[in-house]
């Protein structure tokens, strides 16, 4: 701001007869009534230099002082909003609180005595804390960015358009009575930021509604003279020692309540961003998601990297925010690591790990409205689930950023097995959009991922999350990856069940068939698949069994479970059937046990039993049986529902 911007310009001691008279009793009603609003108005104009807190105790200050010394005259510039309508007591003290903010963003000059304004207030004053508004969110720290990169005078009239609702014309007279020298410029200067003036309501820029923090507790410390240091150790310790019960209190060693945590505010600045040397992953023991380099044509975009922390430690109200279950969507305890900051289709997105969690930060092209972030859960990943994490999702697509093992990306579709892979162009690690699976309606494809590297070719699907989730087959406890044609067809009629497993946390789905039963009154055989989804939180399994025949598309349900241990690795036993009518019109109860099952016996409504590991009796459409199934152990096992 230039010094020419405000010229001095003394309060009139009389009015006019145009002019209304204004006593002290008057205007400090309207001081009292209005006190919130004026502080509001004098902490906005305030240069955002002076630091929040001093901005604070100045706003209080200037709006104090704001009070005629007697009666006084002031044009007639109408307050916009009920109860100030009119009001010329409230139109002179908000024209005192604007002149003397506008002042105290005046440089101070040599050979000249500076104005009261430009001093730090005497009163009021708050020994050992800092004082400063509540933090919004990404919308209002773009508006205060956008604020402090104006002059006085034209956040002056910024904030009387905005938060006053004066028309130009008023805000040129109230600028001129302040002592502003050009007031064209600076309401020209104000222009084009009006989309945002619903923000200069908001907590972030309330000085009457603080947080309270300490000032500098070494510093301090430093300065205490050591008598009183030690006479205030000994009251503090004899006080301590006189308490009820064991210890130094119930908080122990921690700090006060309020104290900052050097962890958690060293967390909050980009320049501490761990970033992986790009060939780390070659020498290192590890291959997971700590060993990714950062990538992404935005790295080096401090205010984007800022941002993204900055909403992570405290997502305002108009940030959308998801998790995956199990993930605490708390801010990062330490410096976390950048994996991508970079431009994705229409938005500048930003991709961090702190060990535990991978977090994405996303905002528009063009602003900050419509942030959002998301969470998920990855720690103990290994090669395989570290493979991939979704860039962004636009228009039923889906670009990934992929590990920097990966040599090759192709998307295929699960539903035909025999169809080709389609190559994906990957560019710095980021692959070309791909189709996602189908999301509602007719299951006609389900498209996934194909992940190459040195060690093999693996499958990945997504399941409305940040990390995908990998596709195996086998028995649980030698599973692979479903890479080979053998294991493409056996997923093949189970691929659209996945649907049923969106946004759970999942980690890995294993299709297992354990068994094939020939089928009565006809021929063929039926297989039994057993899929299983683990999830990165250790809990919340979903287990399915399902049933297909011969020459069908699709495998259907024949039970389900949650949170049980069958066909898992820990116990690799199921039990499933299904009521299923034959050629000729008849129906039968089939079920069918894993590789163990010595018998099989069925209750109910439907009788029957078989030795071994399959079961088929003549049943009654709409029969319910209960299912129970011996194992060669001589343990029991009942049917998964």
């Amino acid at each position: 701001m230039q010094s020419q911007d405000v010229a001095p310009r003394p309060a009139p001691a009389s009015g006019s007869a145009a002019d209304p008279v204004v006593d002290v009793e008057q205007a400090e009603a309207a001081l009292v009534e209005h006190y919130p609003r004026l502080v509001r108005i004098a902490y906005l104009v305030l240069p955002p230099g002076l630091g929040r807190g001093r901005r604070v105790l100045t706003a209080h200050a200037l709006t104090q002082r704001a009070l005629p010394r007697g009666r006084a005259a002031t044009p007639v510039i109408p307050a916009q909003s009920p109860g100030r309508e009119g009001d010329p007591g409230y139109a002179f003290v908000r024209l005192q609180v604007v002149r003397t903010a506008l002042e105290a963003g005046l440089p101070l000059r040599r050979r000249a005595w500076p104005k009261r304004s430009q001093l730090p207030p005497l009163l009021p004053q708050v020994w050992g804390l800092r004082l400063f508004p509540r933090s919004g969110g990404a919308d209002e720290l773009a508006l205060d960015q956008r604020l402090s990169a104006m002059s006085g005078p034209a956040r002056a009239a910024y904030v009387l358009r905005g938060l006053e609702k004066l028309p130009d014309g008023d805000v040129r007279e109230l600028l001129t009575a302040a002592g502003v020298a050009d007031v064209d410029a600076a309401l020209d200067e104000a222009a084009g930021a009006e989309d945002a003036y619903a923000l200069l309501d908001s907590p972030e820029f309330d000085p009457c509604s603080l947080q309270a923090r300490p000032t500098d507790l070494m510093r301090r410390r430093q300065h205490m003279k050591a008598a009183l240091a030690a006479a205030a150790a000994v009251a503090v310790c004899g006080a301590l020692l006189g308490m009820p019960g064991d210890g130094w209190g119930p908080d122990g060693a921690a700090a006060p309540s309020y104290a900052q945590n050097p962890a958690a505010q060293a967390a909050l600045n980009p320049a501490l961003l761990l970033k992986v040397p790009a060939a780390a992953w070659q020498s290192s023991a590890r291959t997971d998601f700590s060993v990714w380099p950062a990538r992404g044509d935005l790295t080096g975009d401090s205010a984007l990297l800022r941002r993204a922390l900055a909403v992570w430690a405290r997502p305002g109200e108009s940030v959308r925010v998801s998790a995956t279950p199990g993930t605490p969507s708390g801010g990062p305890s330490g410096p976390p690591q950048l994996l991508y900051a970079g431009t994705v289709d229409n938005a500048r997105v930003v991709l961090l790990y702190d060990g535990l969690r991978i977090v994405r930060y996303a905002e528009p092209r063009d602003g900050t409205k419509g942030a959002a972030l998301d969470f998920a859960r990855v720690d103990g990943a290994d090669r395989a689930g570290a493979g991939a994490v979704v860039l962004g999702r636009a228009d039923g697509n889906i670009r990934y950023l992929t590990a920097p093992w990966v040599t090759k990306a192709a998307e295929r579709d699960l539903l035909k097995p025999r169809s080709g892979a389609m190559d994906l162009t990957l560019t710095g690690g980021a692959t070309a959009p791909m189709a996602g699976p189908a999301q509602s309606g007719a299951c006609t494809s389900w498209n996934v991922l194909q992940l190459t590297d040195a060690s093999g070719t693996r499958l990945l699907t997504d399941l409305g999350e940040l990390v995908p989730a990998r596709l195996t087959t086998g028995r649980p406890g030698s599973v692979k990856d479903a890479s080979g044609a053998g294991a493409l067809h056996a997923w093949a009629p189970y691929a659209c069940s996945l649907g049923a497993m969106r946004s759970s946390g999942v980690r890995s789905v294993n299709a297992w068939a354990y068994a094939s039963q020939p089928l009565p009154d006809t021929g063929g055989a039926a297989d039994w698949v057993c899929t299983r989804a683990e999830t990165w939180q250790g809990g919340g399994e979903r287990v399915l069994a399902q049933f297909h025949t011969p020459g069908s598309t699709y495998g259907a349900v024949a039970a389900k479970a949650e949170n049980v241990p069958a066909c898992g690795a820990k116990d690799p036993q199921v039990l499933a059937g299904v009521l299923w009518k034959s050629g000729t019109g008849s129906w039968y109860l089939l079920a069918a046990g894993s590789r163990g099952t010595s018998s099989i016996s069925a209750t109910g409504g439907v009788t029957g039993s078989a030795r071994g590991n399959l079961l088929a009796v003549k049943a009654e459409q709409g029969g319910r049986a209960e299912l129970k199934g011996t194992l060669e152990d001589g343990r029991t096992v009942s049917g998964l529902r």
